[in-house]
Parts: C-alpha cells; sequence; structure tokens
C-alpha cells in the first residue's frame, strides 16, 4: 500500500520553518523502508481531492483527513487501522492535513475517516511533522519494528 502525506498550502503561504521539511523528509524516508510513501503538498483542496480519485493507471486513494471533530486514536489504534486497509487490499492511501480554513463538508463526506492528532490547534508544519512521525511509529507497529516499544 502506498502512503501519501498530503497538505493543502498555497504556495505563497508555505513556511519557511528551518528544520520543518527536513523532519517530514526523514520520517517519510525511514517510512519507504515498510512501505512506498511520499509527501506532496497541495494548492488548493480541490487539487487533493482530484488526486484521490481513480485515474488510468492509478486506483481511487483512500482518504483520510485531519480534522480537530475527527476520531481520537492511540497509535495502536491507529496502526489497526491502517493494517486492516493493507491486508483488505487497499492500494493508496492519503492522509491528508487541510487548509487554514479547515475542510469543505464535501471533503469531509469524501474521507473514509476523519482522525485528530488531538485537540489543540496546532499549527501547520507541527501538523505535518507530527503526521509524518506518526506514520512511521505506524509502519514499525506493523512490522514489530522496536522503534515503538509499546510506549
Amino acid at each position: 500500500m502506498k502512503i501519501t502525506l498530503a497538505s493543502v498550502v498555497p504556495r505563497r503561504s508555505r513556511s519557511k520553518v528551518e528544520g520543518v521539511d527536513a523532519m517530514v523528509s526523514e520520517y517519510v524516508q525511514r517510512s519507504t523502508r515498510f512501505t512506498p510513501c511520499d509527501a506532496v503538498q497541495f494548492e488548493s483542496e480541490a487539487a487533493l481531492l482530484a488526486s484521490a480519485e481513480r485515474q488510468p493507471g492509478r486506483p481511487a486513494g483512500l482518504l483520510v483527513l485531519l480534522d480537530p471533530r475527527g476520531k481520537l486514536l492511540t497509535s495502536e489504534e491507529f496502526a489497526a487501522y491502517m493494517g486492516k486497509h493493507r491486508d483488505e487490499g487497499v492500494q493508496r492511501m492519503i492522509l491528508a492535513i487541510g487548509p487554514a480554513d479547515g475542510w469543505t463538508n464535501a471533503a469531509r463526506e469524501r474521507a473514509q475517516l476523519l482522525f485528530s492528532l488531538g485537540r489543540v490547534t496546532l499549527p501547520h508544519e507541527l501538523a505535518r511533522a507530527v503526521l509524518a512521525e506518526q506514520i512511521y511509529r505506524v509502519l514499525t507497529i506493523l512490522a514489530g519494528h522496536p522503534y515503538h516499544c509499546g510506549h
């Protein structure tokens, strides 16, 4: 299953916070040891949703949206969710961080899961880094790798 960490950030709004892109890249690179993984930034919600749709030669992606109203999951529960879909043959999973003003109702309805990293508000850059680490953590849990060690 290919995993895409997606975020909606207009080019003019992209932060230059030093170290965030490096941290995201590091966790994405680590994740590729277990499954194909990438990180993509989209100009708009519409562009992200279009990317999630079936296209010639590419299946539709299972869409997980980060949303403050979403479901709170432990790392183990998130691993169980991702593992279940991997085992059911899902080929693409897109985990997406939304635009500054939040997801539209249409996007929420398209998603298979609304997922929350917590009830606090995080800057977009920090949410990307935390999500990248959680993807890696989930993959290590599924692989029985000692990184997680039951924390």
